[in-house]
Order: C-alpha cells, then sequence, then structure tokens
C-alpha cells in the first residue's frame, strides 16, 4: 500500500529528496511518517504529518529535513538538506489512524529506500 523512492548515493553536505507512494483511502485519513533505520540501531522516527498538514520533526533533523504530503497526487515527501555522513540507512513510509475503538486501529510500512553516504 506505501511504496517508496528516491533513495541512492548522496554526498555529505548534500539534499535529496524521498518519496513515498500510496492509496487515496490511506491519504484520505491517515497521519503518515517517515522513519529511518542504520545496521544494528533500532528503526527511529524522523518525522510526521497529520492528514491536515500538522508536522513534527526528530531534533536531530529539524532545520534540515521538511516532510509534507500531496493528498491529492497520494504522495508523501521527505526533503533532506545539509546531509550528515553517515553509512547506509534504510527510510520507511509509515501510515497510521487511531480509532477510538482499539480494534480499527490501522498502520502500514513501505518496504523502504536506501540511502548510502549521508542520511
Amino acid at each position: 500500500q506505501l511504496v517508496e523512492s528516491g533513495g541512492g548515493l548522496v554526498q555529505p553536505g548534500g539534499s535529496l529528496r524521498l518519496s513515498c507512494a500510496g492509496s487515496s483511502y490511506i491519504f484520505g485519513r491517515h497521519t503518515m511518517h517517515w522513519y529511518r533505520q542504520r545496521p544494528g540501531k533500532q528503526r527511529e522516527l524522523v518525522a510526521g504529518i497529520t492528514s491536515g498538514g500538522t508536522t513534527n520533526y526528530a531534533e536531530a533533523v529539524k532545520g534540515r529535513f521538511t516532510i509534507s504530503r500531496d493528498n491529492y497526487k497520494r504522495m508523501m515527501y521527505l526533503q533532506m538538506e545539509s546531509l550528515k555522513p553517515e553509512g547506509t540507512t534504510i527510510y520507511y513510509c509509515h501510515a497510521e489512524f487511531r480509532s477510538p475503538v482499539p480494534t480499527a486501529n490501522e498502520e502500514y510500512w513501505g518496504q523502504g529506500t536506501q540511502v548510502t553516504g549521508a542520511a
């Protein structure tokens, strides 16, 4: 249901834009996030954006990364600037819907897109 793209090799100090495509069902009401995971480390939240456009960022990326979404195009983006040296990092697209009825909660993950050289 979620497909990331845009990963690749990047130099420290460079920029990269990741994209996440999904269904109209997801983009209609789900809060969406970008997570990342480095080898041997836990998956960590990078940024989030509600269906209405409210955003939040991890402290480590504030001022450098920008999350956005286009519900009409069913796309989410992560614009990354001033990337810091890093090995290989997998970035994941995530969508969730929290219901007052817990059994109606929904969660989706993409397969991830790899960024090498900086993150």
